[in-house]
C-alpha cells in the first residue's frame, strides 16, 4: 500500500497539520520523521483547538499509530508537556504513540548554546531567526556525534558519567562564546537527575520505529508522513543560512523514518494561498505595508510555538514550484484561502528580476534572493465571504480562477482547498477519488 507524504512548501506554518489530521482517518500509521519543539501544528475539530510541536497530527484518531522517528530531535520536557496536556483532554497518548530510540535529545546546554548564539548573531546584524529551543545545536552534536545523546541512550548504563564529562566540555565551550558575566554553569548532577526522571517517564513509549515501520511496509500498511517547518527552510536545498537545521523538504523522508522512498507514491504539497515568513532571510514578495497587515490579521499570523508576528506577502510561485520539483509533489492544497477574499486584486509572483535580467529559477544562493524583484501576474479577487462553503462548486468564480492559476503556474493539480481552521472547512475537488468520504465531519 503507497504512503502518502504531506510537505509544506514554503517557509512552513502552511497548516500541514490539518491536512494531517483530515487524512489521518485513511492510514494505519501516522509518521513525524524530522525537526523538533520549533515546529507548530494546529488542529480544529469539534470546536476544540490542538496545538501539536512534537506529537503527530494524527494522535487525535485512538485507531491509528503515531510514530516520531530517529530524525526527529526531542527536548523531554516539551514533549512530556504535550503528552501531559494532551492526556488532560482524555486524548489517550500512552496507547496510540511510540518514540524512536534513535531520536537526539536536546539537553540544557544545548538551549544556552542556541540563546548566545543568536544573541551573537542578532549584534552583528540579521540575525538567523531560530526559536532557540535547542535544536541548531543538537542537530550539531548528532553529526559530531562525540557529546550526542539519543534517547536510547538515558537507560544504558554509563550514561550517568558520560553527561558529567560533556557538561565540563560544554561549560567550557559556553565560556568562550558568552558575554562577560553571562556564561552559564551548568550543573551536571541536577541535569543526570531530571534527564533520567524524564527517561522513565518516556521509557514506555519508546523503541525501535525503524524496524516498526520496515514491518509496516511489510504488512501492506497505509502510512501517512508528516512533514515539519516548509520545504525552503531545507537545510540542504532551502534559503541558507536561513534554514532549519534538518531536511524540511521531502527529500527528509526516507533519510529520517528509514522508509525506502519508493514506498510513498502520494506526496502533496500544501501551500497558503500568500506567503508568510518567520525570522531572518530575504523574503521577495513580502509587503511590509497596509496589505501585509491586511493579511496577518485576517489570516491570525502569529507563531503557533512562539506567537511571533509572522512576515507576510504575497503568493511566491517562483519559490514553490522550486519545491514542489525538489520534493517529488504529485497534488497540491491551497490553505487559507479565504484570507484573500476582501482584496480586489490578487498577485502572485511568476518571475524574478535579478541584476535586470528576467528569472523563472529559484536561485541558488540568498544573496541573489536578496536582490530579486518581484515580477507579478494579477488575479481578480471575489470579494465575498467563502468560509461557510463545503463543495468545491460553490466557490467564487474568480477563487476557482485563482487555485486553477497556481496549479498550473506549479504544474500539478490542486485537488484540496482550505478556508477556515475547522475540518468541515475543506473541500476536495471533482476527480480528486482519493479524498476521505468523511472528511466533512468533525
Amino acid at each position: 500500500m503507497p504512503g502518502t507524504c504531506v510537505i509544506g512548501l514554503q517557509w512552513g506554518d502552511e497548516a500541514k497539520g490539518k491536512i494531517v489530521d483530515l487524512l489521518t482517518e485513511n492510514h494505519d500509521l501516522v509518521v513525524r520523521y524530522q525537526g523538533g519543539a520549533n515546529a507548530g501544528h494546529t488542529v480544529v475539530t469539534g470546536g476544540q483547538t490542538y496545538k501539536l510541536s512534537l506529537i503527530p497530527s494524527g494522535i487525535l484518531n485512538p485507531k491509528v499509530r503515531n510514530v516520531i522517528t530517529g530524525g526527529v530531535v526531542l527536548n523531554p520536557p516539551s514533549i512530556l508537556g504535550e503528552i501531559d496536556g494532551l492526556l488532560a483532554r482524555d486524548v489517550r497518548v500512552d496507547r496510540n504513540m511510540v518514540i524512536s530510540d534513535r531520536a537526539h535529545v536536546i539537553f540544557p546546554w544545548h538551549l544556552e548554546e542556541d540563546r548566545l548564539t543568536e544573541a551573537r548573531a542578532v549584534s552583528c546584524g540579521e540575525a538567523i531567526g531560530t526559536t532557540q529551543r535547542g535544536i541548531g545545536p543538537c542537530y550539531r552534536d548528532k553529526v559530531g556525534r562525540v557529546n550526542a545523546f539519543r534517547l536510547g541512550d538515558l537507560f544504558r548504563p554509563g550514561f550517568a558519567e558520560r553527561v558529567r564529562k560533556v557538561a565540563v566540555e560544554k561549560n567550557s565551550f559556553l565560556q568562550t562564546i558568552a558575554p562577560a558575566g553571562d556564561a552559564p554553569k551548568l550543573d551536571a548532577e541536577k541535569i543526570i537527575a531530571d534527564y533520567s526522571g524524564y527517561g522513565e517517564r518516556l521509557k514506555p513509549f519508546v523503541g525501535d520505529t525503524t524496524a516498526l515501520l520496515l514491518d509496516a511496509v511489510d504488512a501492506d500498511k497505509r502510512m501517512l508522513f508528516e512533514g515539519a517547518q516548509g520545504a525552503l527552510l531545507d537545510v540542504d536545498h532551502g534559503t541558507y543560512p536561513y534554514v532549519t537545521s534538518s531536511n524540511s523538504s521531502g527529500l527528509g523522508i526516507a533519510s529520517g523514518s528509514g522508509v525506502p522512498g519508493s514506498f510513498y507514491k502520494r506526496i502533496i504539497g500544501v501551500v497558503k494561498a500568500y506567503g508568510t515568513r518567520v525570522g531572518g532571510g530575504p523574503f521577495p514578495t513580502e509587503q511590509d505595508n497596509d496589505i501585509g497587515q491586511h493579511l496577518r490579521d485576517l489570516g491570525n499570523e502569529y507563531g503557533t510555538v512562539t506567537r511571533r508576528p509572522r512576515r507576510c506577502g504575497w503568493f511566491d510561485a517562483v519559490a514553490a514550484r522550486y519545491t514542489a520539483r525538489l520534493s517529488g509533489v504529485t497534488t497540491l492544497a491551497v490553505m487559507l484561502l479565504d484570507v484573500l477574499s476582501e482584496l480586489k486584486e490578487i498577485q502572485v509572483c511568476t518571475a524574478y528580476e535579478i541584476n535586470g535580467k528576467r528569472v523563472e529559477t529559484f536561485p541558488s544562493h540568498v544573496d541573489d534572493l536578496r536582490d530579486a524583484k518581484p515580477v507579478y501576474t494579477t488575479f481578480a479577487g471575489w470579494q465575498q465571504d467563502i468560509s461557510n462553503l463545503t463543495r468545491w462548486d460553490d466557490l467564487p468564480a474568480n477563487a476557482k480562477a485563482y487555485i486553477a492559476g497556481l496549479g498550473k503556474i506549479l504544474g500539478r493539480p490542486v485537488e484540496i482547498a482550505s478556508v477556515g481552521p475547522d475540518r468541515a472547512q475543506t473541500m476536495f475537488a471533482p476527480g480528486a477519488n482519493w479524498a476521505p468520504p468523511t472528511f466533512v465531519k468533525s
